[in-house]
């Protein structure tokens, strides 16, 4: 099995990225449960905005949607501004808006069958408003996002130290990223070799 960890960040390789180490946690636990996981930092691509599978002109959606494809697990991973997901996080979600239109003979979404989970950072609140809309949008497209597949790191409210910058409620953040590492993985499992119901049109 394979995961795919979209790290919506808004700095650019190589600058380190506080959304990319809580997602490594996760993503240490996928591995330990044999789980093969991948992260692509969306800001070093050019996506371009809209909600089809391929924009052209450049797009670079098309190799993200390709290893998606691929994969049993998605993870939005985004850091919080301003109390919201970042814009990067938006733009992939409406990128994968173009999963609703992409049905099989049997309307059934490319999503389905595969599962999701949200990781979240930001040294301000906002973490839980952030969640919520990330799973609605995932589970809009087809996705199953399983209970507790989700982990965060904030020392809100007010601006402070990141991540990195501190142990500071690590042991939280990391204990609940490794389950929902574990959850991604159960629940992966237990929908393998499972068809979608046909959805009706």
């Amino acid at each position: 099995m394979k995961a795919l960890v979209l790290n919506c960040t808004l700095k650019p390789s190589p600058e380190l990225s506080n959304t990319e180490a809580l997602a490594r946690v996760v993503m240490d636990q996928l591995e330990k449960d044999g789980i093969a996981a991948e992260m692509v930092r969306l800001v070093d691509l050019d996506i371009k905005p809209g909600v089809k599978s391929d924009q052209g002109g450049g797009d670079e959606w098309p190799k993200v949607r390709e290893k998606l494809a691929n994969a049993e697990i998605l993870i939005i991973a985004t850091p919080t501004w301003m109390g919201q997901m970042s814009s990067v996080a938006k733009r992939a979600l409406e990128r994968l808006n173009a999963l609703l239109y992409e049905v099989d003979d049997q309307g059934r979404s490319p999503a389905m069958g595969k599962v999701a989970g949200v990781v979240v950072t930001g040294n301000e609140d906002g973490a839980h408003h952030i969640v919520a809309t990330v799973a609605q949008a995932l589970i809009d497209v087809g996705f199953t996002v399983p209970g507790q597949a989700w982990t965060y790191w904030h020392l809100g409210p007010g601006p402070g130290p990141d991540y990195t910058e501190t142990r500071q409620a690590h042991e939280y953040s990391d204990r609940v990223g490794r389950n929902c590492a574990r959850n991604l993985a159960w629940a992966a499992r237990a929908l393998a070799g499972a068809s979608a119901p046909a959805q009706e049109s």
